[in-house]
């Protein structure tokens, strides 16, 4: 468990150095756009590029890897829309809610965490993921935000635009055709791309963290936010313990650091509405905590169950890639959600509140997780 830890660890710490820069107010929010841009045009297509390059082609073109995801991806969707809808919620809150349920970090957080704890040969499936995420889940949650305003149509046109325009799957589709055909690139170049590969996981989880803080900030109002200065103070002292105290005490502090930051993440959540307290709270309970239970263990087990199967059937799926699966299901909800709730008019709180609660809790839950599957 202590090595389990100590992989993973670092990358739920960065994302808090995130959260907290911007609570403190060290990192203006009107910084956070340039630093996402940074991760998602020019270092994580780097990233994503150097391992599909790298990668053989036949575990890109997974048929085993891309249909138990598949199916398991348009289940979640199912189900989590079917709950919104059972409860009174809108097609475009419910959508975007289905799309937080389903649709896992694995850009920004699953492919370095997965290839730090397994290896680089877990590139392969995660990249299949991200695909079937952009290109499917992604798009037909959009489409269903729309029904019921007449522009089902339009909006999955524009779903569709918008992959076109995103770079991941281009460098992915570019990383997929070097590695098909052998292509290696021209030494500075190669050095370019290393050097911008290289700066994509530490900037992609401090965005992480930086994104949940501005998102909830925005969303409860700066009233409802107490001072992070606790926050601070624990990762100030716990910098200069963790430097003195042996492997077993770390691990000890790792854990209840992360403990008192998911407390924190839940009390910031909910200050706002010491008014009408039980009506409120059964709102939260009703349109957040599900939704961030559903991506952190229904999902994780849809996956399980669907690989189990799929490989009893005699399906081509490989016990790695499955094991590559059940983690990227484990993985929290996508941040870029947000932005898309935001862009057509969703509940962006609501659905900022489900990923921060759903972070917050994967660092136990994806521990948990690791530990069993190993």
């Amino acid at each position: 468990m202590q090595a389990i830890l100590a992989t993973t660890f670092p990358f739920f710490a960065l994302v808090l150095c995130g959260y907290v820069a911007v609570r403190r107010h060290m990192l203006p929010q009107l910084a956070i756009p340039g630093m996402n841009g940074f991760v998602l045009y020019f270092a994580l297509p780097c990233l994503l590029y150097r391992f599909g390059s790298t990668t053989p082609l036949a575990q890109l073109l997974d048929p085993g890897v891309f249909g138990v995801y598949l199916l398991c991806a348009l289940v979640m969707v199912a189900l989590a829309v079917g709950f919104a809808r059972v409860r009174g919620v809108d097609w475009n809150n419910g959508a975007f809610g289905a799309l937080v349920a389903a649709f896992p970090n694995t850009g920004f957080m699953g492919v370095p965490l997965l290839v730090a704890l397994l290896g680089p040969r877990a590139s392969g499936p995660v990249i299949v993921t991200i695909t079937i995420d952009l290109l499917i889940t992604t798009s037909l949650c959009i489409a269903l935000s729309r029904l019921g305003q007449g522009g089902s149509g339009t909006a999955l046109r524009h779903a569709l635009a918008g992959v076109l325009r995103n770079p991941m799957p281009w460098a992915i589709m570019l990383g997929a055709l070097a590695s098909g055909m052998a292509i290696t690139l021209p030494g500075p170049v190669n050095g370019t791309v290393a050097l911008l590969a290289g700066a994509a996981s530490p900037v992609a989880l401090f965005t992480i963290g930086a994104v949940l803080a501005r998102s909830q900030m925005q969303a409860a109002g700066p009233a409802a936010w107490p001072s992070a200065g606790s926050t601070a103070a624990s990762t100030g002292g716990a910098s200069s313990s963790s430097t003195s105290s042996s492997t077993s005490s770390s691990t000890s502090w790792s854990a209840s650091w992360f403990a008192s930051w998911f407390a924190s993440c839940f009390a910031s959540c909910f200050a706002s509405w010491s008014a009408s307290r039980s009506s409120r709270w059964s709102t939260v309970w009703s349109h957040v905590v599900p939704f961030a239970l559903a991506k952190l263990l229904l999902h994780p087990l849809l996956v399980f169950g669907a690989g189990h199967a799929a490989i009893a059937a005699g399906a081509p799926l490989d016990p790695f890639a499955f094991k590559v699966l059940v983690l990227v299901a484990c993985l929290p909800s996508a941040s870029n959600v947000a932005l898309l709730t935001e862009r057509f008019g969703a509940d962006t709180g609501r659905v900022a509140r489900i990923i921060l609660v759903s972070t917050a809790l994967s660092f136990f839950s994806f521990l948990a997780a690791v530990a069993i599957l190993s």
